[in-house]
């Protein structure tokens, strides 16, 4: 096993296809079959169940194409470190959508400019599984909300990880227009609300300020953006969580109201003894970002 054969095995894992991961690598479909099946020999078992031409992943492949991408990083980690950041590398960012949307845009665009050799990847999602993906080695770093299930920020020491606190949100609980003599959460009549899937910290503390727990006369209507959510409350259908920043990105009917929910703090999440030099950039570039 090498960091060539664990390059191709990702790719062809990504494509599922030995033609398309050929085009990709620049490598011919014989030469591609020919590493995956000494890495598979290597290993002592199938990564790839193979049925006529088409390929999927197996039980093992799943479970090895971890490991696989987590070695990768590690030696780009360990070669960009060695080399004091010459190389550029990668940085692996997770992000909530509000943040992604709201605050991050300004400060990615000054990072390329002054760091235009270091490529940048953004994955987006609810916190908690963002956190595991950092935890996992999966993600550099993540701009997350802390789950109502911590305590602390210090709680994050026992998974490993360290944080810093960048930007205080301001929640809103957006009320569709037949709502709009509501001035508490109390008077809400809907009883439906639009949100992320779980694992969003944003939803959780929806949950908990609306009392949906335990309750039969609540409905979550699980959505991929905020954009999805406001259009359910502009229809009059749902209620729905979000940051006062992302509030102002969205085209919302003026006649949807809007009741203070609480705040809510943005932290950046990752490993302990994580310092590569891409990532010092970041920190750096965030120490002007912050209000």
């Amino acid at each position: 096993m090498d960091s060539e054969s664990l390059r191709i095995f990702c790719t062809v894992a990504s494509e599922l296809s030995i033609t398309h991961a050929a085009t990709r690598l620049g490598r011919a479909p014989s030469n591609v079959t020919t590493r995956i099946q000494q890495l598979e020999a290597d290993l002592g078992a199938d990564l790839f169940v193979r049925i006529g031409k088409r390929l999927s992943l197996s039980a093992a492949g799943e479970d090895f194409l971890d490991y696989a991408s987590r070695m990768m990083a590690l030696e780009e980690e360990a070669r960009h470190v060695v080399s004091g950041g010459v190389h550029g590398g990668t940085l692996r960012i997770g992000s909530m959508e509000s943040t992604a949307a709201s605050r991050l845009p300004s400060v990615l665009a000054s990072y390329h400019a002054g760091f235009p050799e270091t490529r940048l990847e953004l994955t987006t999602g609810p916190s908690r599984p963002l956190l595991e993906k950092v935890r996992a080695g999966q993600l550099d770093c993540a701009f997350i909300a802390l789950p109502p299930s911590f305590e602390s920020a210090s709680a994050l020491g026992d998974l490993g990880l360290t944080s810093r606190p960048l930007w205080r949100e301001n929640l809103q609980l957006l009320l569709p227009a037949h709502e709009s003599g509501c001035d508490q959460v109390a008077d809400i009549q809907t009883r439906s609300l639009a949100a992320f899937p779980q694992g969003c910290t944003y939803r959780s503390m929806a949950e908990n300020l609306l009392g949906i727990a335990g309750s039969t006369t609540w409905r979550i209507q699980e959505m991929a953006s905020y954009h999805a959510m406001t259009a359910c409350v502009a229809a009059g259908s749902s209620v729905a969580l979000l940051p006062a920043s992302v509030l102002k990105l969205t085209s919302t009917p003026p006649d949807c109201k809007a009741l203070p929910a609480g705040q809510s703090d943005t932290l950046l999440v990752w490993r302990e003894g994580y310092k590569v030099p891409a990532f010092q950039h970041l920190m750096r570039q965030l120490d002007g970002a912050q209000s």
